[in-house]
Formats: structure tokens, C-alpha cells, sequence
């Protein structure tokens, strides 16, 4: 790409062009509190080389959700290793729906892979710590290693998760009987609803993004985690990040993401980018309407895809 392109004026261009497309979705409503964002929102963000371009929404707050998984497995990956992750969760993507309860008593008897709900929550159960908070404490200053400040938490959406998280602590008891579950049931959930209800905005998704994009160093050039945590995360987020839409998002953008049912997608572009859109309105797949329609543009104009 020149350097004297102008991101700017690129996403300008694109976010006032596809926001129409948010009145095609919906909120998300099995979580209550998500039901009170503003369906038209939509946001994009770029972090290059040359820094951070944003155009939209980017400053509104917004729940980590399902982005979360990403970084609780990297985490569990640094601490506890390869193997102990693998032997809880396998690695193949699903064409069931992310809450899906359906594979875990018809296939190896473990969450296919960790970017579905029963497979991060047995992920959240190898996280170590002798409390929740310590627990947390290690997914949240992973965070604030790659963002450069303070984490903080949606009480509001915590709360609301928690109470009810029905399907959730469903998936929960069933790995807990079928030995897909260390520590106490409970505890990992409440540490699954809190990372969850992690606070960030698409401009943080971007330099999460550019975090993982090159392979673990944050914007200080301090290498955070181990390449090939990151090359493992980068993986699933290609063949599961978007849940049952994870092969048609490969064909059409073509880059490693990961959505979030609050209406975040987090986008790597190894080497080269990190690329974040927002926007509450989802598809019947649980993936940002408007979020999808501009990372399909983007990867058309700046030749994004890995493939």
C-alpha cells in the first residue's frame, strides 16, 4: 500500500456508505441489557503503521462478549500450555449456532473448539488462580498490557449475564459432569460472564488487532505473549471467530476476526493491519450487519484477504 494513501478518507467513504445496512439487524436479546443499544451505530477503525484511522462510532463503549475469547485463550495457553488447553477443547470449527449444547454429547465429549461458549468456558477453567479475581485479574492485565490503561468491567451486562446465563451455566454443569471442566462450576462462570462484560470501543479493537497482527507486540514494541499463542489464536479466529459464518466471512473478507454479540468485530491482518468495525445490529448468525458489509469493502479495496 503507498504511503500516501489516505486511510481516512477510506473510511469515510465506507462507513457513510454501508451504515444503511444496520437496519437489516437485530439486538442481541437473550441478554437484556444489550437490548438498550442503538441499533444504527456503526463504527470502523484501521490501526497501520502510520497509526490509529477511525471514522464513526468508535468512542462509544461497548462489551467484549465473545471477543473475550481470544484473550482468556491466550492467556490459558501462556499459563497452563498447549497440551492442558488441547485436552479440554479440541480444534475444529462447528455449523451449530456458538450456545449450542448439541456436539458435547455427540462428538468427543469436548467443545469442538474454544470460540464457542462451551469451549472458552472450559478454557476460562484453566485460567489459574486461587479466586475469581486473581483469575481475572490475569485476563484483564493482558488487556491493559496491550491497550496501555486501566480495564474496567460493565456491571450492568455483568449482572445481567449472570442471572440469566441459563444456557451458559447449562454448558457449564454438562463439561463439569463429563470431566470438560476444572475447579468449581460456579467460579468459572462468573469468571466467563466477567470477561465478557470487559468495556472496550472499536478503536481498541484496532490496536488489539495490530497487537495480534504482529504476533504479540504491543504499540511499546514489548513482545506480550508467545508468537505461537498468538499463530494458535490467529488460527481459530479464521476457521470459528464468526461463529456458523466463519467459511462464508473466509470467502468474502478473508482475514482471522472474531464478532461479539454487543456488535464488536475484532479483525488481523497479519504483518500489516489491525481493523475493528462496531455495530449492534446483527445478523440471525450473531455477526454485526454493518460490521460485516465494511470489512467485506476494506478487504476489496486494500486487498486484505490471507488467502
Amino acid at each position: 500500500m503507498n504511503a500516501l494513501f489516505d486511510y481516512q478518507v477510506l473510511l469515510d467513504e465506507i462507513l457513510k456508505e454501508h451504515r444503511k445496512h444496520a437496519e437489516r439487524g437485530q439486538l442481541a436479546s437473550y441478554i437484556p441489557e444489550l437490548k438498550k443499544a442503538d441499533p444504527k451505530m456503526a463504527g470502523v477503525a484501521l490501526m497501520t503503521t502510520r497509526g490509529l484511522f477511525e471514522a464513526g462510532d468508535t468512542a462509544v463503549n461497548f462489551t467484549l462478549q465473545s471477543i473475550s475469547k481470544v484473550i482468556s485463550l491466550l492467556v490459558a495457553l501462556e499459563h497452563r500450555g498447549v497440551e492442558a488447553v488441547f485436552a479440554k477443547v479440541g480444534s475444529e470449527p462447528t455449523g451449530d449456532s456458538f450456545n449450542s449444547i448439541v456436539k458435547l454429547e455427540t462428538s468427543e465429549q469436548k467443545p469442538l473448539n474454544p470460540m464457542i461458549n462451551a469451549g472458552a468456558i472450559a478454557v476460562c477453567s484453566l485460567i489459574p488462580g486461587q479466586s475469581v479475581e486473581e483469575r481475572f485479574g490475569l485476563i484483564a492485565g493482558l488487556l491493559e498490557k496491550i491497550l496501555a490503561r486501566p480495564i474496567e468491567i460493565d456491571e450492568s451486562v455483568y449482572r445481567s449475564e449472570k442471572e440469566t446465563g441459563h444456557r451458559n451455566r447449562a454448558l457449564a454443569y454438562f463439561l463439569k459432569d463429563i470431566n470438560g471442566l476444572e475447579g468449581d462450576v460456579e467460579e468459572v462462570l462468573d469468571l466467563y460472564f466477567r470477561q465478557c462484560s470487559i468495556l472496550v470501543n472499536c478503536a481498541d479493537l484496532a490496536r488489539i488487532g495490530m497487537f495480534l497482527a504482529t504476533k504479540g507486540i504491543n504499540e511499546a514494541g514489548s513482545p506480550i505473549v508467545s508468537a505461537n499463542a498468538v499463530r494458535l489464536a490467529s488460527t481459530f479466529m479464521v476457521t470459528c471467530g464468526m461463529y456458523n459464518g466463519s467459511g462464508e466471512f473466509a470467502i468474502q473478507v478473508g482475514i482471522p476476526a472474531k464478532s461479539g454479540i454487543a456488535g464488536g468485530i475484532l479483525g488481523v491482518v497479519p504483518g500489516r493491519y489491525g481493523v475493528a468495525t462496531f455495530g449492534p445490529a446483527l445478523d440471525r448468525k450473531g455477526n454485526s450487519v454493518v460490521g460485516i458489509s465494511m470489512l467485506r469493502r476494506l478487504s476489496e479495496v486494500l486487498d486484505l484477504s490471507i488467502f
